[in-house]
């Protein structure tokens, strides 16, 4: 309890800190090694946990939204990231990779289905991966929708934020002239892959900073440098899979394609006030799914560590537990 405030913190919500019964290293083809780590009951039910980014990479707090006697945990770092290898490398590094890569942990953990749980671009792949392979999902709980849409992008990157923040939309302009500032993913593209370590980190702090600075409703945008490698690779993926509508045929593609899951369930969960994915995607997605329940969430953000999103998405896998 934070005296302070006499409110919880997001950490109070969830299942104590647990260990992972099994890490491995996956072979996943072209020269990448993916890390998975299971982690609660190895015959329980099976969730799979797909983080953020691309390139955010997983923690030990992801863990703790399920109860470890009946879910079984997959968590997994996606190409480039975390403790995946090599890092912060883009080279066979796309959206179809990643469904591809996380066909073949399922087929080596011999799991049947899963329940799809992600984030930001963690919901996004899980919405890709169900689209694909939707006789290989059995739910879906996602949070702080992003559907890899044009006006998504232009909102972040384009000024929509900005126009809330303007002194941080300001630091984020600062690296790059004016003359390049018409199109921000293509002159941090060209920092962030210039071949120079040391600029590739500045714009990588840069890029990493704007984000964070912007994640939680509580935030002061005083969120301080995290570690440089964390924020390449972070930077890098990212930015690589923005510039490249995140390898799906065309904008919208999601929103087209929602037929092919309209029988999953899905509990979705939003911050109200999500400066970086805005609640608009979640509401538009909650209208395709018929299945679909959104929890808006008042005076939250975007961060899985809001309190408000993590007692609903802990919510949510308990309502999923008891049926």
């Amino acid at each position: 309890m934070d005296q302070r405030s006499g409110q919880k913190r997001a950490v109070d919500y969830l299942y104590p800190g647990i260990d992972p019964f099994d890490q491995r290293v996956i072979e996943v083809g072209e020269g990448h090694r993916v890390f998975v780590e299971q982690c609660g009951n190895p015959q329980g039910v099976p969730v799979l946990v797909l983080h953020g980014g691309p390139g955010g990479g997983c923690s030990p707090a992801m863990r703790r939204y399920f109860d470890p006697a009946h879910y079984r945990v997959v968590l997994f770092d996606q190409r480039g990231c975390g403790r995946s290898r090599p890092h912060a490398s883009v080279d066979d590094n796309t959206t179809w990779h990643l469904v591809r890569d996380i066909e073949l942990i399922r087929q080596s953990l011999g799991i049947d289905r899963f329940i799809l749980f992600g984030g930001s671009w963690g919901a996004t792949l899980a919405l890709i991966y169900a689209i694909t392979h939707p006789d290989r999902v059995a739910a879906m709980v996602l949070r702080g929708v992003f559907l890899m849409t044009k006006s998504e992008l232009d909102w972040f990157y384009g000024g929509g934020a900005g126009a809330f923040y303007p002194e941080l939309w300001q630091r984020f302009l600062a690296p790059i002239p004016a003359d390049e500032q018409f199109d921000l993913l293509a002159a941090y593209h060209r920092r962030l892959f210039s071949g120079h370590l040391g600029d590739e980190t500045r714009a990588a702090r840069a890029w990493a900073g704007w984000e964070n600075a912007l994640a939680s409703v509580q935030g002061d945008g005083a969120a301080g440098d995290g570690p440089a490698e964390y924020a390449r690779a972070f930077a890098r993926l990212e930015n690589h899979y923005f510039v490249n509508a995140g390898f799906l045929d065309g904008d919208g593609w999601i929103l087209r394609n929602l037929p092919r899951i309209a029988h999953l369930p899905a509990i979705i969960v939003q911050g109200r006030f999500d400066m970086i994915c805005p609640p608009k995607s979640a509401w538009t997605l909650a209208q395709g799914l018929p299945k679909a329940r959104l929890h808006m969430i008042p005076m939250a953000g975007h961060a899985l560590s809001e309190p408000g999103i993590s007692e609903a998405l802990v919510r949510a896998m308990n309502q999923l537990r008891d049926g």
